[in-house]
């Protein structure tokens, strides 16, 4: 009797070997044929699932979104039961930082494909991220909450805080990929940063995980 296979099974291990490829020679590098041959499966077989190279990077950049996720979720699970605004916001976006071969992967391969979606309308046509404002919400959201209790200052303009944050925590992830600063320094630009919105002096308040959230709203 043949052997049944495992459909999302294959599929997972196609999308790992198109991460690992694209990790070491870059996305806008990556062939069928490379994946095919780092997943020791044949080019036929990639064909077969992903017909065409557009199919198979959004496929293995939604993968690697639900790592991402994975990884987010870990970090909140390690900031205790309890963490507050300020740690929920710090897991987020040190999880985003390339500060390990995980957090390294992520961050080329997500600005890669945002910089090829510029000229490449099929990839622009199916962005892998469905809701891109997720993580500025949900940013926006836990300032408000600390505002809310005297935990940040309450003149600060929660959602543009949120925006720059995000936009200073990709640029410096960009900085430490090209060797500008090492992720030491880029952690402790963070934390000037949150030093400045919140107060450090109060007791953290409840806040909720928002991985989940997360993790429907961009995958």
């Amino acid at each position: 009797m043949p052997k049944r296979v495992d459909h999302d099974e294959r599929r997972t291990q196609i999308a790992e070997a198109l991460i690992q490829v694209a990790g070491r020679q870059g996305l806008h590098a990556v062939g069928m044929r490379d994946v095919a041959a780092e997943a020791g499966v044949s080019l036929r077989l990639v064909q077969y699932y992903f017909q065409t190279k557009e199919k198979l990077l959004f496929h293995g950049l939604q993968h690697l979104t639900d790592r991402f996720t994975a990884r987010v979720g870990a970090r909140l699970a390690a900031a205790g039961r309890d963490p507050g605004p300020r740690a929920t916001i710090e897991a987020l976006l040190l999880a985003s930082l390339p500060t390990d071969e995980e957090g390294r992967t992520f961050h080329l391969l997500y600005s890669s494909y945002s910089i090829l979606s510029v000229t490449d309308e099929a990839l622009a046509a199916q962005p892998f991220i469905d809701n891109p404002d997720a993580a500025e919400n949900a940013l926006t959201g836990l300032i408000q909450q600390a505002q809310e209790t005297g935990r940040a200052d309450a003149g600060a303009d929660a959602r543009t805080e949120a925006i720059s944050l995000l936009a200073m925590t990709a640029t410096m992830g960009t900085s430490i990929l090209v060797g500008q600063r090492t992720p030491e320094a880029a952690t402790a630009a963070l934390q000037y940063h949150l030093d400045r919105i919140f107060n450090s002096s109060q007791t953290a308040p409840t806040t909720r995980c928002v991985a989940q959230e997360l993790k429907g709203e961009l995958t």
